[in-house]
C-alpha cells in the first residue's frame, strides 16, 4: 500500500462538477493498493499518519502531529501510485490491485480513520475526479507499507 501525503491548507474533489468532499488544514492522502497488500498493513500506515509529526509549532519546527492540530484528512483513491514505467511509454498498473478488492481495502483504511475523531472526507471510488489543493509548505511525503 502506497500512500502520497500531502500537508495542505485546504483540500477537495470534485465528481462531475460537484464537491463530494472538503477539508480544511490536514491531510490530502492519495492511496494505492497493490496485489499483496494484506489489511494489517491499515492500521500501521493510518497510525502513522495520525502521528506523524509534520505540522509546525510555534517555534516554526515540525513538532506537531495531525492528532495534536486536530486537522482533517480527505482520502482519494489512486491506483497509478503502483504505475511501472520500466519498459516503452505507457505505464504498466499488473501490481495494482483489482478494483473489488482495493475499494473493500480503501473503505477498510477510511474506517479506521474515521476511529480518529478527526473529519474524514473521501472522493468516490473509480470516479473521474478533479482535486483542488493549497499544498502547505510544501510539504508531500511518500509512505509504503513495504517500507514499514
Amino acid at each position: 500500500m502506497r500512500l502520497m501525503l500531502q500537508r495542505v491548507g485546504s483540500a477537495s474533489v470534485k465528481v462531475e462538477g460537484k464537491i463530494v468532499g472538503r477539508i480544511n488544514r490536514g491531510i490530502l492522502i492519495l492511496a494505492g493498493f497493490k496485489k499483496s497488500d494484506v489489511q494489517e498493513s491499515i492500521n500501521k500506515l493510518a497510525d502513522k499518519v495520525l502521528n506523524l509529526r509534520i505540522f509546525e509549532d510555534d517555534q516554526s519546527k515540525m513538532n506537531l502531529s495531525l492528532l495534536d492540530i486536530k486537522g482533517e484528512l480527505l482520502v482519494i483513491s489512486q491506483f497509478t501510485l503502483y504505475a511501472n514505467c520500466k519498459k516503452g511509454r505507457r505505464p504498466s498498473f499488473d501490481m495494482s490491485m483489482p478494483p473489488d478488492d482495493a475499494n473493500h481495502f480503501y473503505e477498510l483504511l477510511i474506517d479506521v480513520l474515521k476511529q480518529s475523531g478527526l473529519k474524514v472526507e473521501q472522493g468516490i471510488f473509480g470516479a473521474r475526479m478533479q482535486i483542488e489543493l493549497t499544498n502547505d509548505g510544501p510539504v508531500t511525503i511518500l509512505l509504503d507499507s513495504d517500507e514499514l
